[in-house]
């Protein structure tokens, strides 16, 4: 009998970067991690824990609450989608999977376009399918519809990314409706229906290049805010004034990130945003104050300051004085009686990876 083991590494990531709502992404130095072995030899049917041939066991954030079962696990439940989607109908036997997850859930730094990029290359290893990371993309894209998360996740680096035009017949879904988070399967049961296979090419991006000086401080309030619950505070239409803001400013930003040195008196008025910005601010206590008072005058060292997707986290580019940034934010939090944790972080330019050992 044939044992093969391999880690599946993805990134997080932060996206809407400055004026990029919903554009920009840039992969981000903190890894979930899939340690995976495929044993037949190890194979137990009589363990209730084992559900389509694979046990799941899990550490890291989250740990309390992820379900630990196939079909009700975001990661397990996106490779059974790419499995079934090309006609294999579980895990091989004798599949397990630890998980290891720094990625701080439901903070706005890309823990489920992590987990859906993780679950995608499960499901290509583990099928043996072959597929190029361009391939792999389009299965993330029918699961999660945020190409910037995905795709920095997916490619790393700092990414532009926008999705292609789908016909209905094209996003038709059976077994695996599309959605942000997956919804549970309906009475937990595998209609054994083969779901479409995704279309070529759903996502388009560019990686833009990158000032090596430039690094992201991490400020992680100690609350979650969904993305349903963060897009439903957002207009449904918005003013051609602010529309024109956003897009001079992304024309900037996207060059200006390139440079060295970086410029400050560039950057900074650059990712100013007033799309999702100053809607989301009534679900972050302190937000607006900290993005008009944390500025390159006060705190030399900081190019630029966002929030990192739907938040709650805080994105403050920087080229050195991390932690004197880092406390100013972490102070004006304080002030509103929410706790923080934050962290250095680096680009990461490789984007997802897999290990054989």
């Amino acid at each position: 009998m044939t044992v093969k083991s391999f880690t599946i590494s993805a990134p997080a990531s932060s996206a809407n970067i400055g004026p990029g709502f919903d554009v920009l992404g840039l992969g981000l130095s903190l890894f979930l991690e899939l340690e995976v072995t495929i044993d037949p030899s190890n194979a137990n049917t009589n363990d209730s824990s084992i559900e389509e041939n694979i046990k799941i066991t899990y550490e890291g954030d989250g740990a309390e609450n992820v379900p630990l079962l196939a079909s009700h696990n975001l990661i397990t439940r996106t490779a059974l989608y790419v499995l079934r989607c090309n006609g294999l109908k579980s895990f091989p036997v004798g599949t397990s999977l630890h998980v290891k997850n720094p990625i701080p859930l439901g903070r706005g730094l890309g823990s489920s376009a992590a987990a859906v990029v993780a679950g995608v290359m499960l499901g290509n290893e583990c099928g043996s399918l072959g597929f190029s990371k361009q391939r792999m993309l389009d299965y993330c894209l029918m699961i999660e519809r945020h190409p910037d998360n995905i795709t920095a996740a997916m490619m790393g680096g700092f990414v532009g990314s926008y999705l292609r035009e789908l016909s209905p017949a094209d996003t038709d879904r059976i077994e695996i409706p599309l959605a942000e988070v997956l919804p549970e399967p309906a009475g937990g049961v595998n209609t054994g229906i083969a779901p479409p296979e995704p279309p070529m090419d759903i996502g388009h991006h560019i990686k833009y290049d990158w000032c090596k000086e430039i690094k992201a401080i991490t400020i992680i309030p100690n609350f979650e805010v969904s993305t349903a619950k963060s897009r439903g505070v957002l207009p449904t239409a918005y003013t051609a004034k602010d529309m024109i803001f956003n897009l001079q400013r992304l024309a900037v930003l996207t060059t200006a990130l390139t440079r060295s040195p970086p410029n400050p008196e560039l950057i900074y008025p650059a990712m100013q945003d007033k799309v999702h910005q100053p809607y989301r601010k009534t679900l972050i206590p302190g937000l607006s104050e900290i993005l008009t008072s944390v500025t390159p005058k006060t705190h030399p060292g900081l190019l630029g300051i966002c929030l990192s997707g739907a938040g709650p986290t805080i994105l403050a580019l920087a080229t050195d004085n991390f932690e004197n940034i880092a406390n100013e934010i972490l102070a004006q939090f304080k002030q509103n009686n929410i706790t923080c944790t934050w962290k250095l972080l680096e680009p990461v330019y490789e984007g997802a990876t897999v290990v054989y050992k």
